[in-house]
Formats: C-alpha cells, sequence, structure tokens
C-alpha cells in the first residue's frame, strides 16, 4: 500500500510538504505542490482519513435526521444542507426517522458513534430526548422546522403559525364558516403551531373552530382518511386546510373519489407547495416555507458552531416567514 513517504520520495520532497499539500496547511510554493500532486496521482495514492480525523478531532462530517423524506419539501431541505456543507469542505449523512422516535434514537446512537462533527435535527416529537443525549455529548445540534422543549440549542424554522393564519383568514374573507383542519401528529411542534393559527383566524371571524379540526399524520395515507371523516359531517364542511402537502394531496385523491370538486363544491388550501417538476399546473393555494434558504442558515450555524464562532450559551432561535401564493384551489367568494 502507497504511504506518504512513498509520495514524498517519488517527488523529492520531505513527508511534511506532502501532508501539508494534503491538508493545505502552511505555505507551499505552486511548484511544489503541483509535483506532489503529480506524484499522488501517478502511484495512487489515497489518504488515511481516519487517521487525520483521530489526529484533529474532526471528520469534516455532519449529518441531517430527516423525518420523512419523500416529503419534496424535506427533499429540497436536504439539498440545502447538501451545497452548504460541500462548499465548507464538509461530507453529509442522511438519515430517514418515519417520525419514529426510536428510529430516531437509533439513528443518533449510530452517529455519534461515527463521530459525526455535529447534527442537523428534525425531531420527530416535540420532546427534547434526542436533543438533550446530543448535547450530553458534547456534540453541535440545530434543530430544523419544529420546535423542541429544550431552550438551550439552536433553532431554524418557519412561522408555522402565522401561515397558518394567512391561509385560513383566506378562507374566510372568501365566506367560508365550515372550515375543517386535516392535521399531522398530535405531538409535533408545526401541528400544535398550525392549529394555533386555525383557531385563532376562526375565533376573530366569530367561527366554529372546535371539532372542525383532525389530527393524523403528515401522509397522504392520513390526508385521505382525515378527509372523508371531514366530510361525513352534518352540515358538510365549505373548505380544507390540510396541514402540509402530503395531507393535501391524499384529501385532494379523497374529494375525487367521492366525486366532489375542487373549487366548485370545496376548497382546499395547504401548508407547504409541491416543486413545479412535480405539478404540471399550479393549482394549490399554500403557505410555502423557504425550504432550501431554512437549511442553508442551519448548515451555516452548525459549522459556525464547530469552527468555534458563535458563543457555546448563545443559543439562537430563527424563525423565517412564509409566502401565501393564491390560486385556483381556493376558489372565488361563496355566496
Amino acid at each position: 500500500m502507497t504511504t506518504i513517504h512513498d509520495v514524498a520520495k517519488r517527488a523529492g520532497v520531505a513527508p511534511i510538504t506532502v501532508s501539508r499539500v494534503i491538508n493545505n496547511t502552511g505555505y507551499i510554493s505552486p511548484e511544489t505542490r503541483q509535483i506532489v500532486n503529480e506524484a499522488i496521482a501517478e502511484l495512487g495514492y489515497v489518504p488515511n482519513v481516519l487517521a487525520r480525523s483521530l489526529r484533529s478531532k474532526r471528520t469534516n462530517t455532519i449529518a441531517l435526521v430527516l423525518t420523512d423524506i419523500t416529503n419534496p419539501f424535506f427533499t429540497i431541505m436536504a439539498r440545502g444542507v447538501e451545497d452548504t456543507a460541500s462548499d465548507a469542505g464538509f461530507n453529509v449523512i442522511f438519515c430517514n426517522t418515519d417520525e419514529s422516535e426510536d428510529k430516531e434514537k437509533k439513528y443518533i446512537q449510530l452517529l455519534l458513534q461515527k463521530q459525526v462533527d455535529g447534527i442537523l435535527l428534525v425531531p420527530a416529537k416535540s420532546t427534547s430526548k434526542s436533543v438533550d443525549y446530543i448535547l450530553e455529548q458534547e456534540t453541535p445540534v440545530v434543530v430544523l422546522d419544529r420546535r423542541v422543549s429544550n431552550n438551550l440549542v439552536d433553532v431554524v424554522r418557519c412561522d408555522s403559525e402565522g401561515g397558518a393564519y394567512q391561509l385560513v383568514k383566506l378562507l374566510l374573507d372568501l365566506g367560508h364558516r365550515r372550515i375543517v383542519m386535516l392535521n399531522g401528529s398530535v405531538d409535533v411542534s408545526t401541528s400544535e403551531d398550525r392549529l394555533s393559527g386555525y383557531k385563532r383566524a376562526m375565533q376573530e371571524a366569530g367561527a366554529q373552530a372546535e371539532e372542525l379540526f383532525y389530527y393524523g399524520t403528515f401522509t397522504q395515507a392520513s390526508g385521505y382518511e382525515l378527509a372523508r371523516q371531514a366530510m361525513a359531517q352534518t352540515p358538510r364542511p365549505t373548505a380544507i386546510f390540510a396541514a402540509n402537502n402530503l395531507i393535501a394531496i391524499g384529501a385532494l385523491w379523497a374529494l375525487q373519489d367521492m366525486g366532489l370538486k375542487v373549487p366548485e363544491e370545496i376548497a382546499v388550501v395547504s401548508f407547504d407547495d409541491l416543486p413545479q417538476n412535480l405539478v404540471a399546473y399550479p393549482f394549490l393555494t399554500v403557505a410555502t416555507q423557504p425550504a432550501y434558504e431554512m437549511s442553508k442558515k442551519a448548515t451555516e450555524l452548525l459549522i459556525a458552531r464547530l469552527n468555534g464562532k458563535v458563543a457555546e450559551n448563545d443559543c439562537q432561535s430563527i424563525i423565517l416567514p412564509v409566502e401565501l401564493i393564491t390560486r385556483t384551489s381556493s376558489g372565488k367568494t361563496v355566496s
């Protein structure tokens, strides 16, 4: 196996010079750097990353722990993390928990064993168990998209409460009063925040909110089942607020199976948009979150912590605004 000494001998330099070229440390003249790189290429030398990481106590690897990689929102988020980390010289490990605390715990234990430098976490639940555990191991962590009960951690998320309020107020302004909300899991902060925005808008308009919201999961299957339950009410709702894009897709399938036209017979709005490459004709009225920007800021914050540019006790809570995009699914003013 080729060693650093073999490269040094081929290039006619000292082993420390080869090390400086590989690690990009110290001054090396362009001519010497070129000679060393040519020797590395000729001999097919591969640096021992593990040995380097043991010496530096850094692996230049971070992890992104997501709840549902099939959701286009999280796919965009993953791309933002990867792009930002790559630009800063970091590799990324992706993990998918399927909203399971047990899977989340197993992945985090594995990641810490692999000595990742830091973790970006979309928590499966609103508890801070995983965050507390990561911090106990003295590993930097930034929470994405959701809140947790631990206030001593960086959080980067969007204004779920405000976005939900805007969507429901739009429906109210169009004349709807029986607006049902199809929500995600009861113990997830985004569900809590979006329900809070829904209730605030309904209460301000003097409209009934109780018994008009349903908890499920942030999935198409759940959206389908919840929509069927909601539409069985008497009197029937005139509008649906879906707490995320996958719930909205499931609800639209259910409405189609029931022979109900959107928006002629029922209006539909949703939190989170769908990527343009997945939709031939943009249809849904949505409160869209800047997923790429959110993940970029979170990754930059994590790397800043790793590089000692953020004080240990200076925990940041960054809340980005959402954008309301009105399309045809919300319909026109009802009589």
